[in-house]
């Protein structure tokens, strides 16, 4: 049985489309029988990222990582971060000659300068030498590669994301008896999300955003229009979902987002920006308006019929998601090892 660690900073308590990814594929990569091993920030000290508390920095040092690894002695390596575990992980594969696979969840250099007077550049510099080096990285749809290939960086391999068909669903009674139509937003309430562009559109019925993060109590305070009803999970998430008309996504950043995935599987359909993320999720498939005119696709989107934006939902399968991660990193690790020069073996 392959033995696989997967490094990640971004881990529980965090509520993103990254640790849900993450969690989901190490459920499925061990039913393919795959014996996983994570680490986490779990069983480090750490402490919060500056501006952004819910994001914990871990505190650990190279020989103890270095322990931690040769312990499970593991013939795959996937580092999914490029914070502290990650970088301390990647130290350790380049200086035992070990190939290792990364993936590219967040557009990090653009969330920095949202937060920050940092050029792109240098941020994309240090990126982009932190995935090259591996032997490959994972990205998960088609705009994506075609921006990072102009940026430089190499040995790219797409892997989709999916959705729980079984938890979201439009037959859960809906949570919110508002004014209709709903129109609603699911995600960090946070700078980098755009969330303004969706909270100042003047738009009939009601506005409704769903999540926490750093900037919930401003946005609570400046938009009073909006009801915030906090973060929600499982059913009860569900339920918020179904309970919406449409699902308004202003993102500019994200390079996947599950939550256009989640919205259509419980028959919500989708308003967003024509930008990477939307256009790879949405497409063409009829299930959304992308418009740079947010107002105007959210008014388009309620003609959309509900189980329309269920049937093409259905077409994602954590299955097939997790069996290509596993098939990208077996490639990946051959081509390494064969491309390794002989006196370097």
């Amino acid at each position: 049985m392959s033995k696989l660690l997967l490094v990640t900073d971004a881990w529980h308590p965090q509520v993103n489309g990254v640790v849900t990814t993450l969690q989901i594929t190490i459920d499925r990569l061990k039913r393919l029988g795959v014996e996983v091993e994570t680490l986490t920030p779990d069983g480090f000290r750490s402490v919060p990222l500056p501006t952004y508390s819910e994001i914990r920095l871990s505190l650990t040092s190279p020989s103890t990582i270095r322990r931690r690894i040769e312990a499970f002695d593991p013939e795959f390596v996937h580092i999914a971060t490029e914070g502290p575990l990650g970088m301390l992980a990647r130290r350790w594969c380049l200086a035992a000659g070990h190939p290792y696979t990364t993936s590219y969840h967040t557009r990090f250099p653009e969330y920095v300068a949202a937060r920050a007077p940092i050029p792109l550049d240098w941020t994309y510099s240090f990126v982009r030498r932190f995935h090259n080096s591996g032997a490959g990285c994972m990205i998960s749809n088609s705009t994506l590669e075609r921006t990072l290939t102009e940026r430089g960086f190499t040995n790219l391999y797409h892997w989709l994301r999916a959705v729980d068909h079984e938890m979201f669903r439009p037959d859960v009674p809906p949570a919110l008896d508002l004014p209709k139509p709903i129109f609603m937003y699911v995600g960090r309430v946070s700078v980098e999300k755009n969330i303004e562009a969706f909270l100042k559109l003047d738009l009939p019925g009601t506005k409704v955003v769903v999540g926490a993060g750093p900037a919930l109590n401003e946005m609570k305070s400046r938009y009073t229009d909006t009801i915030f009803t906090g973060p929600k999970f499982g059913d009860e998430l569900v339920a918020h979902y179904t309970s919406a008309d449409v699902f308004v996504f202003p993102s500019l950043t994200d390079t996947w987002g599950l939550v256009l995935l989640e919205a259509m599987a419980a028959g919500v359909p989708v308003a967003a920006f024509p930008i990477m993320g939307p256009i790879d999720v949405v497409g063409d498939s009829g299930c959304g308006v992308l418009d740079n005119d947010l107002r105007a696709a959210a008014i388009a989107a309620l003609d959309i019929p509900s189980d329309r934006c269920r049937a093409y939902a259905e077409t994602f399968s954590w299955d097939a998601s997790a069996q290509q991660f596993y098939d990208n990193v077996v490639q990946a690790n051959i081509w390494a090892r064969e491309s390794k020069p002989a006196d370097a073996a």
